[in-house]
């Protein structure tokens, strides 16, 4: 189990290029050297080549920042470096800042969870709200890392669960029910299992889960670790 916080940047597809450059202005040294961090991870959109036969979703973030903190107090550490540099940032950007608690799974051909290591990442997100959440998270739980842990290539599966965390002043938190990733080596490996047969499995268990009336976001995107 680990301890994150998901910075998740969006906005028009135009402002991009000014919310990376702002993030690489200094940001991007400050924040690898937070308090208590263990590792650090930045998602960037993967705009072309990735194919799911069953989600197509645009408008998804223009950068999401991940640090990983070690201690269950690193959270309130960290909070006043972020608070300070996502006062300023590049207009008509928006943030989101949310706790999360990053859970993996073991996937095929392993015999222990796998950590992040591969670069290319679906990040997939269920938003408020579902009649009963705690059922909802019970069945995802029970039913959709066992069966992404079959997807030819993959090589890490992981959940996210909301918690609570110190968030800096001003920033709204996401609204997840719950969040899943999955990396591949490259963008080709995914599509490939995008491709087999576990992916009709998995749109079956999608099918059958508790009611829920909120969105689900599927993204590409390619990740590159600065710490850790």
């Amino acid at each position: 189990m680990a301890r994150v916080y998901e910075i998740a940047f969006s906005g028009e597809r135009t402002l991009a290029d000014a919310v990376r450059d702002w993030f690489d202005a200094g940001r991007a040294d400050r924040w690898a050297r937070l308090p208590g961090l263990s590792a650090l991870d930045v998602y960037r959109p993967a705009d072309e080549g990735a194919y799911d036969p069953f989600n197509a979703d645009t408008n998804g973030p223009l950068l999401v920042v991940m640090p990983e903190f070690a201690r269950p107090d690193a959270h309130a550490a960290a909070r006043p470096v972020l608070e300070d540099d996502l006062a300023s940032l590049p207009p008509g950007v928006g943030v989101t800042v949310s706790g999360l608690e990053r859970r993996f799974y073991v996937v095929a051909g392993e015999t222990s969870p796998t950590p992040l290591r591969a670069v290319f990442s679906y990040v997939v997100r269920y938003h408020r709200s579902a009649e009963d959440e705690a059922a909802f998270i019970a069945n995802y739980v029970a039913t959709h890392p066992q069966t992404l842990a079959k997807l030819p290539r993959i090589r890490s599966s992981m959940c996210y669960f909301p918690m609570q965390a110190s968030v800096p002043r001003k920033c709204a938190v996401a609204d997840y029910i719950i969040g899943n990733e999955v990396a591949f080596d490259t963008i080709a490996d995914f599509n490939a299992a995008m491709q087999s047969p576990i992916r009709h499995e998995l749109r079956a268990h999608f099918n059958a889960f508790p009611r829920f009336t909120g969105p689900s976001t599927h993204f590409p995107m390619n990740r590159t670790r600065s710490v850790g």
